[in-house]
């Protein structure tokens, strides 16, 4: 298959839910990183500039379409209040396909999106600042978390609790009215609040923001790379000031605003999903090594979505390991290591709604099993 061919979907047996919830082997797997990378095919490792434009391209074209037919046909042509139906399709339509934007952008971040450091740098800066989200901050955090995934002293973001640091409203919240308000609440502002107080982020010693150039997520030779990412933040929020004075606030939510809240909302739900699993333990220093917390990635099914956001649910186990490779070859790269990984490849089909519901409900906090000495912890939900 060559640069820019999609393979349709995994084509391996689906698992049913109980498989899918038996737990993951733990132990050093009989592999190594070079077994994996013997089994993808070499053209699956190749960069094309021309595909990766293609792809965004693609996107901010179907995106100006959305927004074209939207600001000219839904007030004009549907009654009131028939064209709020109208605004709320446009919304989650658009919310949609700038996921698949972000994906791109996301892809500058590992430099998957070509050979040249500065394009990948110039594009990631431009849709990620374009999206709100400060570009070079999070890569850098971003990086540190695929190099500590399921480290519980050094992962960068998805930090689970341990049981003595349940707090009383968790347990006034473990039941299904308040399991639905806090996914509410996760999907509208976690994306934001994490980037601006790092909240579910590595505790530091001091308050930490991915706006700060003195945070202590950054070295000294990366300040000046969060100065830029802020005011390339600071110049998109000019530009909305001036939009909202010129066609109103109002204009500016439902156009921009509002898919900008199912951006955050999709990103935060895929990259909880992808990480958040009973099936998957974590490792603190005694057990961790890299590629055992790689393995520890689940793929996910959204359905038509998959081809929408680019695979990135539906191949992150391969992302994780190899995130050089580019979207458009990761569903094959992930074909050709499932007979490498075997019982260490987890993949969870779950409708969406379900698996966010029992993950939100079994998926409390972290322990050890009990008389277990290895420093293997598992999400356990008793509190």
């Amino acid at each position: 298959m060559g640069a820019g061919g999609r393979m349709s979907a995994p084509s391996s047996v689906k698992k049913t839910e109980t498989e899918a919830l038996r737990r993951a082997p733990h132990e050093k797997p009989p592999f190594t990183i070079g077994d994996l990378k013997k089994a993808i095919p070499a053209h699956c490792f190749e960069k094309s500039l021309v595909t990766s434009f293609r792809y965004l391209i693609q996107d901010l074209l179907m995106a100006y379409a959305l927004y074209y037919v939207a600001t000219n046909y839904i007030d004009q042509y549907l009654p009131y209040p028939i064209n709020y139906l109208g605004w709320a399709a446009y919304i989650a339509v658009q919310g949609c396909v700038l996921t698949g934007a972000w994906v791109v952008g996301h892809e500058c971040d590992h430099d998957a999106f070509s050979n040249y450091n500065w394009i990948n740098d110039l594009v990631g800066l431009v849709v990620h600042s374009s999206l709100l989200v400060p570009y070079f901050s999070w890569k850098i955090s971003h990086r540190r978390h695929h190099a500590n995934t399921q480290s519980l002293e050094n992962d960068e973001v998805y930090v689970p609790r341990f049981k003595s640091n349940i707090r009383n409203y968790y347990k006034i919240l473990n039941n299904p009215p308040g399991r639905v308000l806090v996914w509410l609440i996760t999907l509208l502002i976690g994306f934001p609040i994490y980037l601006m107080f790092n909240v579910s982020g590595h505790k530091y010693e001091r308050w930490t923001s991915h706006y700060d150039p003195h945070s202590p997520l950054y070295t000294e030779r990366e300040r000046k790379q969060i100065i830029v990412s802020d005011l390339a933040i600071l110049a998109v929020i000019y530009g909305l000031y001036n939009l909202v004075l010129a066609k109103g606030f109002v204009w500016v939510f439902c156009v921009y605003g509002g898919p900008l809240l199912v951006v955050n909302g999709w990103f935060t739900l895929i990259t909880i999903l992808n990480h958040t699993h009973p099936s998957v333990p974590y490792y603190d220093s005694t057990e961790w090594d890299w590629l055992r917390g790689a393995l520890c990635t689940v793929d996910r099914d959204y359905g038509i979505l998959n081809k929408v956001f680019h695979n990135v649910c539906n191949a992150h186990v391969c992302h994780h390991i190899f995130s050089m490779i580019p979207h458009y070859h990761g569903l094959e790269a992930t074909e050709a290591m499932k007979p490498v990984l075997g019982d260490y490849y987890q993949y969870d089909g779950t409708p969406i709604l379900k698996a966010m519901y029992r993950e939100m409900k079994e998926c409390i906090y972290v322990e050890k099993d009990e008389g277990e000495t290895k420093g293997v912890y598992w999400y356990k939900k008793d509190i």
